[in-house]
């Protein structure tokens, strides 16, 4: 559903999240090790994300991404999703098709349309900081 992009920065931005929770920032080399995703394109959706303000890119030897801790209860996982994918994921096609609406609807449009809401509502109603407290293990650092 989600694009490579989105998915590495939703693992991304929870992670800097846990990271900023305990007060430690975190470089790009350890993000992109955590995440299991290629550092240069961690980077290219980090800069995204720090254009857009969610998170901080903090400069020099003891700098590293962080999220300010006010920001945690406010970003919304449809947030980072806009910025990383648009809103194609709550109008798009179940199956890919070009053609698929109310008018000339794909076999699965109805049933997909039902996902999409429930995923549109989880996206818009979970906060950073409901994920972070949420969480009881450290999910990227499991050797599973």
């Amino acid at each position: 559903m989600f694009s490579k992009s989105c998915e590495y920065g939703l693992r991304s931005i929870i992670y800097i999240a846990q990271q900023s929770a305990q007060d430690s920032k975190v470089s790009l080399a350890t993000i992109s090790e955590a995440v299991n995703s290629p550092q240069a394109f961690t980077a290219k959706v980090l800069q995204q994300l720090t254009r857009n303000n969610i998170i901080k890119s903090i400069k020099g030897p003891y700098g590293g991404f962080v999220i300010e801790s006010e920001k945690m209860d406010t970003i919304k996982l449809s947030d980072v999703v806009k910025i990383l994918d648009g809103d194609s994921i709550y109008t798009s096609c179940g199956l890919g098709l070009n053609i698929c609406d109310e008018n000339s609807p794909c076999p699965l449009h109805y049933k997909f349309v039902e996902v999409r809401n429930q995923l549109k509502e989880l996206l818009e109603t979970t906060t950073l900081s409901m994920l972070v407290h949420d969480m009881s293990i450290d999910v990227f650092h499991l050797n599973l």
